[in-house]
């Protein structure tokens, strides 16, 4: 029982001294510490009884119940404190003291004037609210009594002397200049017969700004010298050293002095802190305009400040005051300044939660910036918090949303796993590559599209890439069409010989006439390599392997994806800097479309009559001519580039299917018809294509009209067919009934 009340409460206190941490700070001890329970950094004062004198702990013991009893931004926060027999327990927020902060930013290229005037006036807002709110004399003030936090705000403490205002003689307290002899070049002779107040903190306080600038002060005297202190600094400071004491400014005048207009405490910064101490009471547009001025300003701020104080501010105002996309923009270029185990703790939460928002700013502020956070994401974020609301974007009706979209998939398909990449985004990509209205976003597609082939699996590969990069080779975008050649040289190595000969090589080769020149020279390039890949195989057949070793290789981990090879890295990226944005142009499609870019000149070439043209490309000839075909040729195939679709189409009953879509044009029917056919005329009829026109085109008939004239004979046959099919059945008999 008697060794219960004999413990030592040093070992029951929950703060951790860190050792070889001390540090000299008047009478106490500075130290390194932290909370035992959860780790916290703080600072704890230590005072050693034993070693100290009686005024010593006099002074000790006052500040301790100071520090307990003053509350302000600009004094130093009290956290907990022990007083024991031997010594005294002071813990406080986790500080610095300004003369090793000054003298470690001086190493690293000296702090600017922004963190000083905000530290000053820190210092003087504090010193203000002693004098003139507390009547308290700080007696004290100097370079030793000011402390920095993480965030580089300047903290007010050593109040071991501090008295009131009009205190009698009872109340007093050693001077510091009796228990610190060196604190006599502090204080002038001239000062012993000045009025009673202020007047010695004001003093001090130009001694302070004098050795912030200056370093130590050597003696009284060096006040006069000016060294290096801000020429708009200089009148004021002069105000608190005057020889007359009656003519120094109370400290919240001297800080209105400084404010004013071209003050040295009248800048972004200072202004910046202000607004962030009275966020909470500001209205939501004064809130807007700030986070939209602070990105541009953020560049020239501390990084202390960055991480510490406006980081904190930005997430609150996205979790409880509806900032909106305009933190986006700051929120990110603090995040620089963050290790990747700072920026999952404190971003990657809020940036995942910011996805999941409906409002359409954020989202394409999110995705245009994606490349500066999306290395912190992890797979099992993107896959079930991330992805799910970025598809959302596929299908906006806001062009710019739907581009940005395409975009961030470059970025996010390596975190992709096997279900949404190569069905999910599958599926949205040959939506937006056959019915997007605006030609950069397919011609961006398609681009995007042969970036990633690399992470995609076997099996996707053989079924998309040909059929995607065929498709965009018959768009009528010129630079669509460009990137569809671009594509195909891309991603050769997943192509077999057999594929290259047969599907890839005829459709580049209608694209040697294509109108546009860029399109005609890219096809060309492309025709050469394939050939060229052609010849090596049949030259040396033991080479097939070796050419054929990625066409069946599973998917490429992050980071393993191949750029475009070769001539196509050029390509690209010239094309893609040109599209990378849809300008106001593009919008409805029609005009931006029909007209040639990418730098091509005018062409001698003449488009190739729809009969000099394989059937699939007389019927996209006739789907550019007729858009209501294109839909509803979309609404039978559906959003599918699988060649396996195409194929099934040859085992409907089309009786049944006329029946069944009535509603359907014969126009819609023949396209369909005629398209699974494709594969059969590549292989076996591809000298149909260069045959040169006959029949009623030579009679002078225009495209429209040949086209028109075929449906129509096409239509007559079908309607026979019908009929034949309808009287080897026989008639059908109402109420007629089968007897057994």
């Amino acid at each position: 029982m008697w060794s219960f009340f004999a413990r030592d409460p040093v070992k029951d206190f929950n703060y951790e001294i860190l050792p070889d941490t001390q540090e000299t700070s008047g009478i106490w001890t500075l130290h390194r510490g932290k909370r035992k329970t959860g780790g916290e950094p703080l600072s704890v004062f230590v005072y050693e009884v034993s070693t100290g004198t009686e005024e010593q702990t006099q002074l000790a013991k006052a500040a301790f119940k100071r520090m307990k009893t003053l509350r302000h931004p600009n004094i130093l926060a009290y956290v907990d404190g022990l007083e024991t027999e031997k010594s005294l327990y002071l813990v406080t927020e986790q500080v610095t003291p300004l003369a090793a902060h000054l003298k470690a930013q001086s190493e690293r290229g000296g702090s600017g004037e922004l963190e000083v005037s905000w530290g000053l006036h820190q210092t003087v807002k504090a010193l203000s609210f002693l004098v003139n709110d507390c009547h308290l004399l700080h007696n004290n003030l100097g370079i030793w009594a000011v402390f920095v936090d993480r965030a580089g705000e300047w903290k007010l403490g050593g109040l071991d002397h501090m008295t009131p205002e009009n205190g009698d003689a009872s109340t007093s307290l050693p001077s510091a200049k009796a228990v610190h002899p060196d604190m006599d070049k502090y204080d002038t002779d001239f000062m012993k017969n000045c009025v009673p107040g202020m007047a010695g903190d004001v003093w001090r306080l130009g001694c302070l700004i004098w050795e912030v600038f200056n370093g130590p002060l050597p003696r009284a005297s060096s006040l006069r010298s000016l060294g290096k202190i801000p020429k708009a600094l200089v009148p004021h400071y002069c105000e608190l050293v005057g020889a007359n004491a009656r003519a120094r400014p109370n400290p919240a005048r001297f800080l209105q002095n400084c404010r004013a207009p071209g003050g040295f405490l009248s800048n972004s910064f200072v202004e910046s802190n202000l607004f962030l101490e009275e966020i909470q009471i500001k209205d939501p547009a004064e809130k807007q305009q700030f986070f939209q001025d602070l990105s541009e300003n953020l560049d020239s701020f501390p990084e202390d400040f960055c991480k510490h104080k406006v980081l904190p501010q930005l997430l609150t105002a996205f979790e409880f005051g509806n900032a909106g996309a305009v933190v986006l923009t700051p929120l990110f270029k603090v995040g620089k300044f963050l290790s990747a185990e700072e920026y999952q703790q404190k971003i990657i939460p809020v940036i995942v939660k910011m996805f999941s928002s409906t409002d359409r700013a954020m989202r394409i502020r999110l995705l245009q910036q994606m490349e500066q956070f999306v290395q912190y994401l992890n797979d099992a974020a993107v896959n079930s918090q991330i992805f799910p609301h970025v598809v959302h974007g596929f299908t906006d009706t806001n062009p710019a949303i739907r581009e940005q979209t395409v975009k961030s998939m470059l970025l996010l398909a390596p975190k992709l796993n096997e279900s949404n990449l190569n069905q999910e985004l599958m599926r949205h990509f040959a939506r937006l590559q056959a019915r997007d209205e605006q030609g950069p976003i397919r011609c961006n597609t398609t681009v995007c599209l042969g970036k990633i082939a690399p992470y995609l699996n076997a099996g996707t590969r053989q079924r998309v890439l040909i059929s995607a990069f065929s498709r965009a080779t018959k768009d009528p975008f010129p630079a669509s069409r460009a990137a569809g050649v671009l594509g195909f040289a891309a991603t050769h190595n997943y192509y077999s010989v057999l594929e290259s000969a047969a599907r890839v090589l005829p459709t580049l080769c209608t694209l040697t006439v294509d109108p546009d020149k860029n399109v005609r020279d890219q096809a060309f390039k492309a025709i050469k390599s394939f050939l060229t890949k052609l010849e090596t195989v049949s030259e040396d057949p033991t080479k097939l392997a070796e050419i054929e070793k990625d066409v069946m290789s599973s998917a490429q981990p992050a980071g393993a994806a191949a750029s475009w090879a070769g001539w196509a890295v050029t390509g690209v990226s010239s094309l893609t800097s040109k599209l990378i944005r849809t300008g106001p142009g593009a919008e409805g499609g029609s005009p931006a479309e029909n007209n040639p870019v990418g730098g091509g000149t005018a062409s001698p070439f003449k488009p190739p009559p729809a009969s000099m043209t394989l059937p699939i490309a007389s019927g996209l000839a006739t789907q550019s001519d007729s858009p209501k075909v294109t839909e509803k040729n979309e609404e039978l195939i559906g959003d599918r580039w699988d060649d396996e679709d195409w194929g099934s189409l040859e085992v409907i009953d089309m009786e049944w299917f006329w029946d069944v879509n009535c509603h359907r044009t014969w126009e819609t029917v023949m396209f369909v018809l005629e398209s699974h056919v494709l594969f059969d005329q590549l292989t076996r009829s591809t000298t149909l294509a260069l045959s040169p026109p006959t029949g009623p085109r030579e009679a002078g008939l225009s495209k429209a009209e040949l086209a028109k004239k075929k449906r129509e004979e096409r239509r007559k046959e079908l309607e026979a067919k019908r009929a034949e099919r309808k009287a080897a059945k026989g008639p059908l008999k109402l109420g007629a009934r089968k007897l057994d």
